[in-house]
């Protein structure tokens, strides 16, 4: 296999002499991020177009599974009036162009990437239009706007060209500010169009980081000290084992991985840790500070405490434990060190920590596709190993974590306690809410408010210092703080004698787009009123600009192990770029999340979870997920958190009204009453 560089990423289509196109803003000048071969015409970020017509679009999102190089590229394509058969994508280049503007840094999470990049995608696809069009005028003598776009093409009555027959002469043109297609799109959006990256990955050809391969390529295993731990002992085999140490890690390297991994087997590492770090420690840290902890206004809306009085408020506590990655592809760097120069290829989710983490102020960073889609390409902890064996060998290596040690040392998403308290008002609705969460120090809540219009709303925050490493899982916190939000709305309107989907529709208010999906998933479901004896819950959440509601089928089987059926869910996204992404996505996110529930809590050894083989046995039963997408021309929300934040509440709730038993600890594991 030959060396792999950013421009054999290539998916589908080719890369020619041709025009290079976008802008973000108009008009001016740029120097543009790309790089052009011979005879290349570089105007903007985004766009090339082959002499052949096929049309190249630079992504700056990692590709996680979640299809977003190709809903991307779709958005430029309709707007250019392209082909979808001619349209091929690559990993966009350093540059902090590429800066997703909801993060303020280059990174893939939190359900961004559309709504960060749809703008600039867009006015990429509409000034290369323009300067086609106006090509394509000029060689007729026609009036540019006779002229239109389709399908590859520049159409002007009967009279065609195609869009690499004008490129090189639209390069020469003056840039002007773009013009958006009004109305109707250039056909493409809303589509299901096939992935660009299906048929890489159907035949096996797709790339991923630890299909790297570079001339004289060592590879290498690794193990690692837990958090705060060192290196304290290991057998050495004799003077040709290379093994090499490192601040609190051993690694070994070999012509095969295999033989490096069966040196590190027999030179038996031994490490210190943090025995106190264990998850009675956790949750001691989290009720500590829940009781007694500096508490963060995140919302104050009327006056909670004035409204309670002397009333009877009703009250619930919910636990969520942390929460490990299950994935199957393993932490890998690899590195190649030539003198001052660093490169280094990795699956990379946050492109500006991952380059923090060389600490290095120079180094190349080619950010692979990742294999796995629910957070663990935020991790970096193999990349300064893999550039520190490729200095000491002077060789490149490549470095993996294995399986094992990939779950021991990626970061969990951060445990919760949430104190939930409530004051009925007479008219059978809440006149008071609070939610207090104790999350570890440093994390955000965006989603903590519930979507209800409650007079008094409380919402505060505690930090607690965790023994354990923390770190970004798809949901977010939205996936956290909805759990309590959901399960306690529902718990509420049970114990005050309502049904629960009148009950979230009275205190809805001017939520009209989370109302109607909530309206629409009950019908879809043949909602039966969740009354005791049905196995049907609700949740509903608005999150990353998106609604969804979710009606969930669910008991306890004969082994007390919860049984899912059927999982219906309906999705306000906005527009909905690709149909057949939204749903993917949602029934992906709502499969992860089912496994999180209904699987065990980790086990913390030494601040880190302590890895199982049956982490994904929860993955083997599925139930049957219908979701239906709302149409919108609302601008585009993000999706592929959605079903993280419903998942738990409502399999909860659809226990609860079974079995009357009310699950306020996730993963469900405990069973707890």
């Amino acid at each position: 296999m030959k060396p792999i560089s950013r421009r054999s990423l290539l998916v589908g289509g080719g890369v020619g002499v041709g025009l290079i196109i976008a802008f973000a803003a108009w008009p001016r000048k740029i120097v543009s991020a790309l790089t052009g071969e011979k005879g290349e015409q570089i105007f903007g970020h985004y766009l090339k177009i082959a002499p052949d017509g096929r049309v190249t679009v630079a992504i700056p999102q990692a590709e996680t599974g979640q299809g977003i190089w190709t809903g991307l590229a779709q958005i430029v394509a309709d707007e250019l009036g392209a082909a979808w058969e001619q349209v091929a994508v690559e990993p966009a280049p350093a540059g902090a162009v590429y800066a997703n503007a909801l993060l303020e840094r280059r990174a893939t999470e939190g359900a961004t990437s559309v709504r960060a990049f749809e703008r600039p995608m867009r006015e990429a696809g509409a000034v290369a239009r323009d300067l086609l069009v106006r090509a394509a005028a000029a060689k007729w003598d026609v009036d540019p706007a006779t002229c239109q776009t389709a399908d590859g093409f520049v159409i002007q009555g009967d009279r065609r060209l195609g869009f690499g027959q004008v490129a090189e002469d639209a390069a020469g043109l003056e840039p002007r500010e773009p013009i958006l297609r009004a109305g109707e799109s250039g056909s493409l959006v809303g589509q299901s169009l096939a992935r660009l990256d299906g048929p890489a990955k159907s035949d096996g050809s797709w790339r991923f980081a630890s299909d790297v391969r570079l001339p004289g390529m060592l590879f290498a295993s690794v193990r690692v000290a837990p958090p705060g731990g060192t290196l304290s002992g290991f057998a050495r085999q004799g003077p040709n084992d290379r093994l090499i140490t490192g601040d609190g890690w051993i690694a070994a390297v070999g012509e095969t991985w295999w033989a490096a991994e069966r040196a590190l087997v027999a030179a038996n590492a031994q490490f210190t840790g943090n025995a106190d770090a264990n998850g009675a420690a956790v949750d001691s840290a989290l009720q500590t500070a829940l009781n007694t902890g500096d508490r963060q206004s995140l919302l104050a809306q009327g006056d909670y405490v004035e409204t309670v009085g002397d009333g009877r408020a009703l009250a619930a506590t919910y636990r969520i434990a942390p929460a490990e990655h299950h994935s199957l592809e393993p932490m890998t760097a690899t590195a190649r060190v030539s003198g001052e120069k660093v490169e280094v290829w990795a699956p990379v989710q946050d492109y500006q920590t991952a380059l923090a983490a060389t600490g290095l102020e120079a180094v190349t960073l080619y950010p692979m596709p990742l294999g796995d889609p629910s957070g663990a390409g935020m991790a970096t902890a193999a990349i300064p190993i893999a550039i520190d064996l490729a200095r000491r060998t002077r060789r490149p290596v490549q470095l993996t974590v294995p399986a094992k040690g990939s779950r021991n040392h990626l970061p969990m998403r951060s445990p919760m306690l949430a104190r939930m308290t409530a004051l009925p008002n007479p008219a059978g609705g809440l006149a008071a809410w609070s939610g207090r969460f104790a999350t570890v120090t440093g994390l955000v809540l965006p989603g903590a408010a519930p979507p209800y219009a409650i007079p008094a709303t409380r919402i505060e925050q505690v930090a607690a210092d965790l023994p354990i490493a923390t770190g970004y899982m798809r949901g977010g916190t939205e996936a956290l703080t909805a759990f309590p939000n959901e399960s306690f709305i529902d718990e509420l309107a049970r114990r005050m004698g309502s049904e629960p989907f009148s009950f979230r529709m009275g205190l809805l208010g001017g939520n009209v787009r989370l109302a109607q999906a909530l309206t629409a998933v009950t019908a879809l479901g043949r909602w039966d009123g969740g009354s005791p004896g049905s196995r049907m819950g609700l949740a509903c959440v608005s999150a990353f600009g998106s609604h969804i509601a979710l009606l969930a089928e669910a008991g306890i089987g004969p082994d007390q192990s919860i049984k899912v059926d059927r999982l219906v869910a309906v999705v306000d996204c906005g527009r909905a770029i690709n149909p057949g992404l939204v749903k993917q996505q949602v029934e992906g996110s709502l499969l992860q999340a089912l496994a999180l529930a209904t699987g065990r809590a980790p086990e913390i050894v030494a601040g880190m979870p302590k890895a199982r083989r049956e982490v994904l046995a929860s993955y083997a039963i599925v139930p049957q997920i219908e979701v239906e997408i709302t149409p919108s021309a609302a601008d585009p929300g993000g999706v592929s958190g959605l079903g993280h934040a419903v998942l738990a509440a409502a399999v909860a709730n659809a226990i609860a009204a079974g079995t009357g038993r009310r699950l306020r600890d996730l993963p469900f594991d405990s069973m707890a009453a």
